[in-house]
This record gives structure tokens, sequence and C-alpha cells, in this order.
């Protein structure tokens, strides 16, 4: 495999995107990559963060910090240990690297912009599983992104969703 990719998780912290972490350090994390934990929030109590981050995103927050409560609370991200603890094992095991990059807006135009600011090789995604009928009413980001976004996407689909 090459070296040194760049792989970007879209995390909402949600089953299906639990599921996507897990699936690309799997099948695709190698010595060497670094993997960017994007996270859009849709909007910030701190307007003021919203507006100076609302293009370029925050900066990059390495793993060790962004497991700090504090760095959580500051960027109001609710802290997952599951997620946390899957990343500190992939880190060691498979001697990656971990950053994570928030923005603000609209989770469809974020990720593409994401994948062109960080020069991103692959995009990994979990899917939700939404019905024909609410994809048309609500929109889906995956279908958006697999077709804006100007790198490969792999869609992880949620395991629950087949066995109901």
């Amino acid at each position: 495999m090459a070296k040194d990719r760049k792989i970007g998780v879209a995390m909402d912290f949600s089953k299906s995107s639990r599921a996507a972490l897990r699936w690309s350090i799997d099948n695709l994390a190698d010595k060497g990559d670094t993997f960017y934990i994007l996270h859009i929030k849709s909007s910030s109590h701190d307007e003021s963060r919203s507006k100076l981050w609302s293009k370029s995103g925050s900066p990059l927050i390495p793993l060790v910090e962004f497991r700090e409560p504090e760095v959580m609370k500051k960027y109001e991200v609710p802290i997952d240990i599951e997620v946390l603890d899957i990343l500190d094992t992939a880190v060691r095991q498979k001697e990656i690297t971990v950053v994570t990059k928030l923005y603000w807006g609209d989770a469809r135009e974020k990720l593409c912009e994401a994948v062109e600011d960080l020069k991103l090789d692959s995009l990994v995604m979990g899917s939700r599983g939404l019905s024909a009928m609410k994809r048309i009413i609500l929109g889906s980001v995956t279908n958006y992104v697999m077709t804006d976004a100007n790198c490969p996407v792999t869609i992880v689909k949620d395991p629950e969703f087949h066995k109901n």
C-alpha cells in the first residue's frame, strides 16, 4: 500500500460513524498514515468561534489534546470514550497519526471542503440507512458527498440497519 496517506473519517459519534471508524482502521490504516477525524457542528453556543472558523474550521487537534475533557468542552464536542479508545488502540497498533478537525456549518458542504483543504486521499463515512422517502425529504449527506467530493468515498452501513 502507498505510505503516508491522508484518510478522513466523518464522525458524528453515531453507531454508523463508529462503524465507519472501525472499518477504516481495520481495512485502510497502515504505518505512517494520518487519520483526520472530521466532526461537523451545525452551530456553536460561542458565536465568535463559529464566525472565526466558519471558513477554515478549527486548528488541527492532535489526539493527545482531543482526549482532554477541557478541550472537548471548549469545542462543545461530546466525550465518547469508545471512540477515543478505538483511536488510542489504532495509534499504538497500526502506528498511525490521528488528528481532529472541527467545522461549523452544513455537513455536506463542509465534508467536501475538508477533502479539498486537507488534500485527503480518501474519505470514509457511515450511513444511517434512511429510507428513500426520508432521503428525499431530509437530503442525504452521504449521497451529496459521494457525488461532490474530490476523492474516493467509502460508505459503511450501520450493521444494525439490516437486522431489523
